[in-house]
C-alpha cells in the first residue's frame, strides 16, 4: 500500500483526516500496551507519519491497571491496549477508563464495544476447530456438537482454565445458561483424547501425530503455521489440517479481541481519540490484522489471505460484555467438572 494512498484515506465514514503538516497542537500521544511492541509498531508508525503525533509505547507484559492505578492523577498514559475482552473489562472495573464516542469508533460493531465507549475492538481473532484431513469428513461443525459421544477419545484442547476457553465457556453460557453448560463441558471432557495441555498448536501437531481427530485453536495460530513464521515442523502442521468455524446453535462464531480504551486521566486525550480513530479505518485495519494475522473489524477492511481463506467469518452476535460478566462461572463449572484433571 503506498503512503500516499493511505494519507488520503486515514479514516472512514467521513472522519477528519489530520496531516503531518495540519497536525493537532497535541505532538505526543503514550500508549501502554501488553501486545508485543512489534505487533503495534505498523500502526504506531503509519499514525505518526500521518499525523506528526508521536506515539511513545510502554510495553507492560503484567499489572497494566495496578501500574496505572498506582500513577493515580499524574499517570502519563493516554490509551491502554491489552488483549481478550476480560482484559479490557479489568481496566474499566479499575477505573482507569474514561468514555468517548466518535463517528469513526461507532463503525465498530456494538457487540465488539462498551456500551457506554469505554473500550473498543481492534482486531478479532475466532475459535475455530481444525480436523484431521482424512479422517474427519465435515464441512461444517457447532460448538454443541464437541460434546457428542460420537466423538469420545478424539478431541485435543489446551487447559480449560486458559481465556480462550473460559471465554468459550462463557459464551455458552449466555447461550444455554449454567446447567446446559455444565452438561456440555462434561461432555467434551469425555471426549478428549489426551489431558488439556499445551497450546492451540499444539492441537494441530496431535492431530498430525493421530493422536486426535479435532482440536480447538484459534483462527492466529492457523496463519502463524500456514505463513510458516513458526517454522517448517509447525508450517506442516497448519497446511496437514482442515480449518472449520464452528457456530453456537443459532449464533455465530465465538470471537475475542484485542482492544484499547482512553486512560482516564489521559494528559492527551484528543490524540488519544485519534490514534483509535486511525486504528479503525480500513485501510489501517488491514495492516494491523495482517500484522498478527487476525481479523479486522471493520468490515470494509481486507483480510489477509491466509485468514481469508478459512472461509466467511459470521461474528457470534452476543455482546462481549455478557460474554465477560459470566467468565468468574465459566472458571469455576470448568474446576466444577475437573475439567483439566
Amino acid at each position: 500500500m503506498g503512503r500516499l494512498h493511505l494519507l488520503r484515506s486515514l479514516f472512514a465514514g467521513g472522519a477528519l483526516l489530520v496531516t503531518a503538516q495540519g497536525a493537532s497542537a497535541q505532538q505526543v500521544v503514550n500508549v501502554y500496551t501488553t501486545r508485543e511492541p512489534g505487533l503495534a509498531a505498523p500502526l504506531f508508525e503509519a499514525f505518526t507519519k500521518a499525523t506528526g503525533i508521536e506515539v511513545k509505547s510502554v510495553f507492560i507484559k503484567d499489572g497494566l491497571a495496578e501500574r496505572v492505578k498506582a500513577e493515580g492523577a499524574s499517570s502519563p498514559a493516554d490509551v491502554l491496549m491489552t488483549v481478550d475482552v476480560g482484559n479490557l473489562l479489568d481496566v474499566v472495573d479499575a477505573g482507569i477508563t474514561q468514555p468517548v464516542t466518535s463517528p469513526a469508533l461507532s463503525a465498530i460493531p456494538a457487540n465488539l464495544r462498551d456500551p457506554a465507549g469505554n473500550w473498543y475492538a481492534l482486531s478479532l481473532r475466532a475459535r475455530l476447530v481444525y480436523a484431521a484431513k482424512d479422517e474427519v469428513k465435515l464441512s461444517a461443525i457447532t460448538y454443541e456438537d464437541l460434546a457428542d459421544p460420537k466423538w469420545k477419545g478424539k478431541i485435543c484442547i489446551r487447559s480449560g482454565q486458559h481465556p480462550y476457553n473460559v471465554g468459550l465457556v462463557a459464551a455458552y453460557i449466555v447461550h444455554h445458561g449454567e446447567e446446559k453448560a455444565e452438561a456440555w463441558l462434561r461432555g467434551l471432557k469425555a471426549n478428549l483424547a489426551r489431558k488439556p495441555a499445551g497450546g492451540d498448536r499444539e492441537g494441530a501437531r496431535d492431530i498430525l501425530g493421530g493422536i486426535c481427530d479435532l482440536a480447538v485453536g484459534n483462527s492466529y495460530y492457523v496463519g502463524l503455521m500456514r505463513s510458516g513464521k513458526g517454522g517448517a515442523d509447525q508450517k506442516k502442521w497448519g497446511d496437514d489440517i482442515n480449518v472449520l468455524l464452528p457456530t453456537f446453535q443459532g449464533g455465530g462464531t465465538h470471537v475475542n479481541v484485542s482492544g484499547a480504551a482512553v486512560a482516564k486521566n489521559a494528559p492527551h486525550k484528543d490524540a488519544a481519540v485519534k490514534l483509535l480513530e486511525f486504528a479503525v479505518s480500513p485501510e489501517m485495519q488491514a495492516i494491523y490484522a495482517k500484522q498478527n494475522l487476525e481479523y479486522p473489524v471493520i468490515a470494509a477492511a481486507e483480510v489477509d489471505p491466509i485468514i481469508g481463506a478459512l472461509g466467511p467469518l459470521k461474528v457470534d452476535p452476543i455482546p462481549l460484555v455478557d460474554i465477560a460478566k459470566n467468565r468468574k462461572r465459566a472458571s469455576e463449572l470448568i474446576d466444577k467438572v475437573g475439567f483439566d484433571n
